[in-house]
């Protein structure tokens, strides 16, 4: 027996009042390409309501609550997101009065950098915590079960393992990785981490569902925040080096990270599973670092698709689920979701139908993986609607884009009370501000003044401007937009409350 194995012997005897202190890490940082058209690279799934009124995000965090019954005492989280993320994300997490520490990633570089700098800050406040991370973007329906695989994940990580969570599989699915699971180890469940498998063809996968010894790979992981910077700078010295000099050179403001962009987008890209989790699982045996593997049978889903979203949700008599304004006539095991427009789905049978104002999707629901093709052909027109929805959020506010044509747009603002846009200036448009809600301070030039609703002023090319809501309720303007030339990428920003570029 191993110093390990003899310190998870010992864990497994561990009261459940003991309180044992984590640190959640949060993983943010997905685009969610195959939930286009709701999942936007700007507003990416896990910032969205898609199986309730929380988002991904929100629902995750919320997940945390009741750890106590296990013996966890439970810190704020750590949230990795992309910076582009930022402020939605904060707002998100204040929404539901929870503090959480931002790391914001410069450029996407996978979940073993994220966690990496996600460990260097926890060591940095000066506990070696056990790290319990968690992608963003799960669907986890038995909460205590949930919980109490996380209990004996935190007491075997504590002792030193790095501890992944497998789902009980419940049917033959070819779109998730497995693990197989080995010897057991002392404690209620827990296992040795045989290896990493690759999604499986069909017939693979009821062979794995039929041995009882394989899982699906939940992407979550439990693992003292040295024991992973060790197995780091063992199995990846490059990528150890990348993010020790993003971390040592990133801007930290006491609410947010920033990780030093050329440092950080100089580590190889590489999930945790391969960096780290398959190099252990290959060297079994070796005394560098035990992997272990703990069941979670708790009703989870990865929700990476439209057919899992259907899946999830409670259905008609039919087999349909609706969101929005939708009604189906004859229509069997069809998923229908408006963000506006009514949907009448007619004799339709497997398809997912999905409104938002800028794009529709429809698609047979077997081919809900490929959505993400769709996405990259959209990006390689430079259509914008890969990106964006027509709404566009921002820190101060949000804007819609209504109306454009040849040389004019039209969009709707709102900004939020004792917000402020960026003093800016625009080489290429003017712009015509007209308020019809609230009251908005405008800096013109040289000038500051007051417009109430139904006034309205004009901003010509080339003059530096702010608009700000000094009032106590959101301020809704309308801008026309005239020009040679309209792209967001016109602004000179001069000055910005938010720390923009």
């Amino acid at each position: 027996m191993n110093a390990t194995d003899t310190a998870l012997a010992s864990a497994s005897t561990i009261d459940a009042a003991v309180r044992l202190s984590i640190q959640p890490v949060i993983l943010a940082g997905g685009s969610g390409t195959r939930l286009w058209p709701m999942s936007r690279e700007h507003f990416p799934k896990q910032l969205i309501g898609l199986i309730g009124e929380q988002s991904l995000l929100q629902a995750t965090v919320s997940r945390l609550d009741g750890l106590s019954a296990v013996g966890l005492r439970v810190a704020d989280a750590v949230v990795v997101c992309n910076e582009e993320h930022r402020f939605t994300t904060a707002e998100q997490l204040l929404g539901q009065g929870r503090r959480a520490r931002l790391v914001l990633e410069p450029v996407p570089r996978n979940t073993a950098p994220a966690l990496t700098v996600a460990a260097m800050h926890a060591l940095r406040d000066g506990e070696d915590t056990v790290l319990v991370v968690m992608p963003a973007d799960h669907v986890v329906a038995d909460q205590d079960a949930f919980h109490r695989a996380i209990g004996e994940g935190a007491r075997c990580a504590e002792a030193g393992a790095i501890v992944t969570l497998s789902v009980v599989p419940t049917h033959a699915e070819t779109g998730y990785g497995y693990i197989r699971m080995g010897a057991a180890l002392p404690g209620e469940r827990a296992c040795s981490l045989e290896r990493f498998v690759e999604k499986p063809h069909l017939e693979l996968a009821q062979h794995y569902l039929a041995s009882g010894e394989y899982g699906w790979n939940a992407g979550i992981f439990i693992v003292r925040a040295s024991t992973w910077i060790s197995a780091i700078e063992h199995y990846q010295p490059a990528m150890y080096a990348a993010c020790v000099a993003a971390f040592e050179g990133g801007d930290d403001d006491g609410d947010c990270l920033r990780l030093d962009r050329a440092a950080f987008a100089s580590s190889p890209s590489d999930s945790i599973d391969y960096a780290v989790m398959e190099q252990i699982a290959s060297e079994r045996g070796d005394d560098h670092f035990m992997g272990a593997v703990v069941p979670l049978d708790a009703g989870w889903s990865d929700v990476g698709s439209w057919d899992a979203i259907w899946n999830i949700l409670p259905k008609d008599d039919a087999s349909n689920v609706a969101r929005g304004r939708v009604m189906f006539e004859g229509a069997t095991s069809t998923y229908a979701h408006s963000e506006g427009r009514l949907i009448a789905c007619v004799g339709t049978r497997d398809l997912v139908v999905v409104e938002t104002a800028d794009a529709i999707l429809v698609a047979d629901k077997s081919c809900a993986q490929d959505v993400k093709a769709i996405v990259g052909r959209i990006k390689s027109e430079q259509g914008r609607e890969a990106a964006d929805h027509r709404k566009v959020h921002r820190p101060w506010g949000h804007y819609d884009s209504v109306d454009q044509g040849d040389r004019f747009q039209v969009k709707r603002i709102v900004v939020k009370p004792g917000a402020r846009l960026s003093l800016q200036m625009h080489h290429h448009r003017a712009e015509h501000w007209i308020v019809v809600r609230g009251t908005a301070l405008v800096t013109r030039g040289g000038e500051t003044f007051i417009l109430a609703e139904n006034e309205s002023t004009y901003i010509p090319i080339g003059v530096q401007h702010r608009l700000e809501n000094p009032g106590k309720m959101p301020l809704e303007i309308i801008e026309v937009q005239s020009g040679t030339y309209l792209g967001e990428d016109d602004i000179v920003r001069f000055e910005d409350t938010y720390g923009r570029q």
